[in-house]
């Protein structure tokens, strides 16, 4: 079953669901859409306009092509797409700019994932400094030389069950509701007890990769890397990564090791998504404990009080609006089941007959197991223009034109994130023009976006 709660969170005023569109209550194409500032902000992305993002984005790119970072192999391609990528995505998070630059110079001294360094390892950081300024380059660094595998999963994911974290989300909104309402700060909570003994107010302590030397590092900054995994793995996993590591559970554990899986595989889309979700719970736990632990210092110390620069207290945790703004978790059963029926709908037969209620009946069921990707709504749209029924693709169309919006990156990576919002832009226009081509040469003429 999905693992879920259908409350929204408390903690930021920004952080809502999107209302119901002028355009389904009135039936009107012209009224505004809830998608149009979600696309708003991803245009420029879309469009190439990378000096609209930031005056500096152009150059700090053009640096990562002349180190040869385009000629590097990566999961899903070349390893300057996945730096780019995994930057948009950040940005469209809405995370501070040091860690957007972060996300856009993650390897830039190789890290405990891949040994993909940047630049040649006798680089000084003040190179990487003068690029992209001390906080970023000071996160860069941190992320490159953390055991990053044993922390997030095994000292943060593996701690909890998919159950325990959606009660721990639960509890935890409450508790937040409390401290901020009625100034009520009860550290003997489970999930208060439970997050602190992790990741403790003053930071947990690992081992340098390379040097073994002890690191602090901070609560927030454990946070901001957890944000940061949440947008690699959503960038770069697809089902090669499951035959590589045997993931036929959807726990993505990292257990199994089949070195004669062969790369790109068959496209499927991966079984990360229940992993992710888990990260995204964890986080939603940090901030709400930063939250209240914020409230009652504030409470305490009135007009005296000051933001700690050792607990980098200056990093915002902004909250990603994936899985309902982190606060709902995937089963990891149903996130297969959810695969299979989508997969059984793009590689069968489209010509056979009754095709296209085969497809409906699956793609609600895969939509129904797993609401948190838009790939299924955007083909779901496709087959409800196919039987001329409009409002319902207009609806599709805008529930997934807005989850692709929202992770900055495609579940299905047979195509391209902005090959998807093209195509779903299409479907959505033609729905409001309650229109589809009857033959095989208009399909092949769409294209045009108003």
């Amino acid at each position: 079953m999905l693992i879920k709660r259908f409350n929204p969170p408390c903690w930021r005023s920004d952080h809502h669901q999107p209302k119901e569109s002028n355009r389904d209550k009135m039936g009107s194409s012209s009224s505004p859409s809830p998608n149009d500032a979600v696309l708003e902000s991803a245009r420029p992305f879309l469009r190439g306009e990378l000096e609209k993002i930031d005056p500096k984005l152009p150059s700090l790119i053009a640096v990562l092509k002349s180190v040869g970072a385009g000629e590097c192999w990566h999961k899903h391609g070349s390893f300057l797409d996945h730096l780019i990528d995994i930057y948009k995505i950040l940005k469209l998070w809405k995370a501070p700019e040091s860690v957007c630059l972060c996300g856009l110079f993650h390897s830039a001294y190789s890290n405990s994932y891949v040994n993909l360094a940047i630049f040649d390892p006798s680089t000084g950081r003040d190179v990487v400094r003068d690029h992209v300024g001390e906080a970023a380059e000071s996160l860069i660094h941190l992320f490159c030389v953390v055991p990053r595998q044993t922390l997030i999963h095994d000292e943060l994911l593996f701690k909890y069950s998919d159950c325990e974290l959606v009660e721990h989300l639960d509890c935890s909104e409450v508790s937040l509701r409390n401290a901020k309402e009625k100034g009520i700060f009860d550290g003997d909570e489970e999930w208060r007890k439970k997050i602190n003994a992790l990741v403790p107010e003053n930071g947990v302590v690992v081992k340098h990769i390379k040097t073994g030397e002890e690191i602090v590092v901070s609560r927030r900054v454990v946070g901001v890397f957890l944000l940061m995994t949440m947008a690699d793995f959503s960038d770069q996993l697809f089902g090669f990564q499951d035959e590589l590591f045997c993931n036929h559970d959807g726990r993505l554990e990292f257990r199994g090791n089949n070195v004669t899986a062969l790369w790109p595989g068959n496209g499927k889309p991966g079984l990360w998504m229940n992993s992710n979700s888990r990260m995204g719970a964890i986080y939603s736990l940090i901030v709400r404990e930063e939250e209240i632990l914020m409230e009652e210092r504030r409470r305490a110390f009135g007009s005296g009080f000051e933001v700690r620069k050792e607990r980098d207290e200056d990093i915002d945790l902004v909250v990603p609006p994936v899985f309902s703004f982190c606060t709902k978790v995937l089963d990891a059963k149903e996130q297969i089941e959810a695969r299979e029926m989508y997969w059984e709908v793009v590689s069968s037969d489209t010509s056979k007959e009754g095709y296209l209620e085969r497809a409906e009946e699956r793609l609600l069921g895969c939509i129904e197991k797993n609401p948190f990707v838009g790939e299924p709504h955007v083909l779901l749209s496709q087959v409800y223009l196919g039987k001329k029924r409009f409002k319902e693709a207009e609806r599709e169309a805008e529930k997934g034109l807005l989850l692709l919006l929202q992770w900055g990156s495609p579940w299905d990576k047979r195509m391209s994130w902005e090959g998807w919002i093209a195509w779903v832009r299409v479907l959505l226009m033609k729905s409001q023009d309650q229109s589809w081509p009857d033959v095989s040469w208009g399909i092949l003429n769409l294209g045009l976006v108003r």
